[in-house]
């Protein structure tokens, strides 16, 4: 039975007939602890590459709780890294890569694909010091041993392309293990590597870091083989497809991957030993067969998802970058169930809208792309907002 689309004029009149749960808040009241990039309500003003600007950006990372940072800058096509944990609002990051100098803007530095340009970096993974770029335009994944001190330090590892100074789509050819188009989220699983190749339809894994340049992936989920592409599979929405997977987690065996099309987040209890390995849950949906953005409402609820691009885990809560709906919430791994339990960035479960549907202030939200936890502080890529936030977990 389809849902009707037809909703009360205010949401929250429904708040008492459905026993909604008041939210518990994922982030301390006080707000963000720092605030990078954007710092004012200026929603018109240019914004100018620097070392204290962002455009747009779509992910970051802590190496840990005192640093270094390091920012997917996606609109400014550039990787912003901080040495040390910013303390204050606005501090200048002490290094870029990607362009030669903190004004550069311009997709790989103004001229053609080499080692060290950027075109639109979307996931950044950092772990045991190594980071992890998905350069997305350029369909292909950096990988560096240890996270660049400096400027222009080209990476150790790349993957997706057959040389440094290509960047085509799927390398110029069909779909394959080697291959990537549109990748955007990246991540570290204990010994190796997961990319969510998101043009493809689907997640790959590589058991083992890769060591060469090109290396190809172990094993893949969301298709049945590594030569195909198709939506979902090439069948209806279910356990084992995906439409636009944008990010993956790994902690404790536990596989995490925000399918944004399918308005969900998959979930496997241990890693994956086969290729096109059905999930064992889903959060955002009824099931696993369902794929309508709010479950087919315009308003959300605690139970529901629309485009959600990022995950990360904080404790035992699965924290979602429910990003069309410009909110996180927060979904228990322990005893899942239906519906989140955490709330940041709106009032309720039953709110939506870009900064809540005003001017931005330090403790909203709009279009939060990506996200990530170390120790007590989330990282929240604000891309709507232009700026990163460091928030205090509650």
């Amino acid at each position: 039975m389809r849902v009707s689309l037809a909703q009360p004029r205010d949401p929250r009149a429904r708040a008492a007939s459905a026993g909604a749960a008041a939210p518990i808040m994922l982030g301390s009241a006080a707000g963000p602890r720092v605030v990078l990039g954007s710092l004012d309500h200026e929603l018109a003003r240019p914004v100018v590459p620097a070392a204290d600007t962002l455009f747009a950006p779509r992910s970051a990372a802590l190496a840990a709780a005192g640093g270094p940072l390091v920012v997917a800058d996606t609109g400014h096509h550039r990787i912003l890294i901080w040495h040390t944990v910013p303390m204050r609002d606005g501090e200048a990051a002490d290094i870029v890569l990607g362009q030669p100098t903190f004004a550069g803007e311009a997709r790989n530095a103004g001229g053609a694909v080499s080692a060290t340009s950027l075109n639109v970096p979307v996931g950044v993974a950092i772990r045991d010091g190594m980071l992890a770029v998905a350069d997305s335009w350029n369909h292909r994944v950096l990988l560096w041993w240890s996270i660049p001190s400096q400027a222009g330090i080209a990476p150790d590892v790349v993957l997706g392309q057959r040389t440094r100074a290509e960047g085509s789509i799927n390398r110029g050819a069909v779909v394959a293990a080697d291959s990537m188009y549109w990748c955007s989220g990246v991540a570290f699983s204990e010994r190796g590597l997961i990319v969510a190749d998101t043009g493809n339809r689907r997640v790959l894994l590589w058991d083992t870091l890769p060591e060469r340049d090109g290396t190809p992936a172990d094993r893949v989920l969301g298709q049945r083989a590594f030569t195909t592409r198709d939506e979902n599979g090439g069948v209806a929405c279910g356990p084992a497809g995906m439409r636009w997977p944008h990010d993956a987690l790994v902690a404790g065996g536990t596989l995490a991957v925000a399918d944004a099309g399918n308005n969900r987040v998959m979930v496997w209890g241990r890693l994956p030993d086969e290729d096109g390995a059905e999930c064992d849950l889903v959060f955002g949906q009824p099931d696993t067969e369902h794929s309508d953005h709010n479950r087919g409402s315009y308003w959300p609820t605690a139970a529901t998802l629309n485009m959600p691009y990022g995950c990360a885990l904080a404790g035992d809560t699965l924290v979602v970058a429910d990003t069309a709906n410009s909110r996180l919430t927060g979904w228990q791994l322990d005893a899942p169930r239906d519906a989140a339990t955490r709330l940041l960035g709106q009032p309720d479960f039953l709110a939506k809208g870009d900064n809540r549907w005003g001017l931005p202030a330090r403790d909203s939200l709009s279009w939060p792309y990506g996200i990530a936890a170390c120790e007590r502080t989330l990282i929240i890529a604000d891309s709507g907002n232009s700026r990163i936030v460091l928030w205090d977990l509650a």
